[in-house]
């Protein structure tokens, strides 16, 4: 089984996922996020509106929501990264966001740009340069009203090592 595809199912187990968060994102564990949808192409991820997630305004704070649009699109990368025979770095460059709407209640964060995440991924092994993409993350809440959107521009590049 691929790695990538070990990443798929550990998202969706909760008691899986919740230690991974505990290991390498403990703030995303105290506020909650929950991976609800993962595949090649796409990612949900919520947050819910909790004591730990709220601002002074009883709406759900922008850092938190930033974590969850994050989350997204990250799960999807990280994934597509594992499935690589050869190791490729990861890192965020850039993140712009809009904030329609205040969240008061649970916000699903969803990523839909899998294909473009895998390709740019594929073409940084082809050419053994860092390649730039930027993808979107759309919060909607239950009534799937748009509450916030998210671009984030990830950067992918192979490891070598150097002589």
């Amino acid at each position: 089984m691929p790695k990538g595809d070990f990443i798929r199912k550990m998202a969706l187990k909760s008691w899986k996922f919740n230690f991974f968060m505990l290991q390498h994102l403990p703030m995303g564990y105290i506020a909650g996020l929950k991976v609800a949808q993962l595949t090649k192409e796409q990612a949900v991820v919520s947050i819910p509106f909790r004591f730990m997630n709220k601002n002074p305004f009883q709406s759900i704070y922008f850092a938190a929501q930033s974590m969850a649009a994050e989350l997204s699109s990250g799960i999807m990368a990280m994934a597509a990264v594992k499935d690589q025979d050869i190791p490729v770095s990861m890192l965020v460059l850039n993140m712009k966001s809009s904030f329609i709407k205040k969240g008061t209640s649970k916000i699903y964060f969803t990523c839909s740009n899998g294909h473009e995440i895998s390709q740019a991924i594929e073409k940084a092994i082809e050419t053994n340069q860092g390649q730039t993409i930027t993808i979107q993350s759309t919060g909607r809440n239950s009534a799937q009203e748009i509450i916030s959107e998210f671009e984030f521009t990830w950067t992918f590049k192979t490891k070598t090592k150097k002589p």
